[in-house]
């Protein structure tokens, strides 16, 4: 399996009291997969993300890719977080760009890759332009854009598109599934949004209120490009909200 998540718990010690953020979360995910993370706030999902990513090693059992144990970043695994994370004094091409500084490759080359993925997410006539002269979709645009530059193996995308309003939002979904279908990455999207990991997920996994642990897992039978008003999208939809034992009319206490 490419990632094996193993008996992973992770809990945390601040002024003598233990807080167990994930417990005893087991997961497999194939190479190529669409993953999402669904659960409500506070549940572990950006934990886990963490630990999948190297920022954080758990207190119990293992996380590996490709049959190795994750003990730190790499930059075969890229995360894609709310905020952007764009360098305001860099235009658009030099954000993109930054990733690839890392990897000593050279500036003529740097410069035709950058261009290549901004043309991507279709910013090309936007590439001298500053951060602060974007809207938010853009923004993300262009962090998605650096994330691809560098090739990464995986996208960890936490709730990267939180920040967006409805319509943006369900744009940059169509956006992202549209660049997975291109280049086939192994994508792990933490969301607390139904109907967009019934969107956007292969299959989706969703964990319980704190401590997080793996409720259970639904695959989406769903032909791409999905239709998010059809009986079949609504279906799925109805199950995953069956799991919360909520009803499509109670979606406001859900992200409470």
């Amino acid at each position: 399996m490419y990632i094996s998540i193993e008996g992973v718990s992770r809990e945390y010690f601040f002024k003598g009291k233990r807080t167990v953020s994930l417990e005893n979360v087991n997961l497999e995910i194939e190479k190529g997969e669409f993953i999402c993370l669904l659960g409500p706030s506070g549940c572990g999902k950006s934990t886990l993300l963490n630990l999948i990513a190297g920022f954080d090693r758990p207190t119990a059992g293992t996380v590996k890719v490709n049959g190795e144990v994750v003990t730190k970043p790499s930059t075969d695994r890229i995360t894609l977080f709310q905020n952007y994370g764009l360098l305001p004094w860099r235009n658009v091409l030099r954000n993109v760009e930054l990733g690839l500084e890392s990897k000593n490759i050279d500036k003529k080359k740097r410069r035709q890759i950058a261009e290549e993925y901004i043309e991507l997410v279709g910013l090309s006539a936007y590439k001298k332009h500053h951060p602060s002269q974007l809207s938010g979709g853009m923004q993300q645009r262009v962090a998605l854009a650096r994330a691809l530059a560098v090739d990464p193996e995986i996208l960890l995308m936490d709730e990267p598109l939180g920040a967006l309003d409805a319509m943006t939002r369900m744009s940059m979904q169509d956006e992202i599934e549209r660049l997975w279908q291109e280049k086939k990455k192994t994508i792990i999207f933490v969301t607390h949004d139904i109907e967009e990991a019934v969107f956007l997920a292969d299959r989706i996994v969703i964990m319980t209120p704190s401590p997080g642990k793996v409720k259970s897992i639904i695959k989406v039978p769903l032909a791409r490009k999905r239709d998010r008003t059809g009986s079949d999208f609504l279906k799925v939809r109805d199950r995953v909200f069956a799991e919360f034992e909520l009803k499509p009319r109670d979606m406001t206490e859900y992200y409470l």
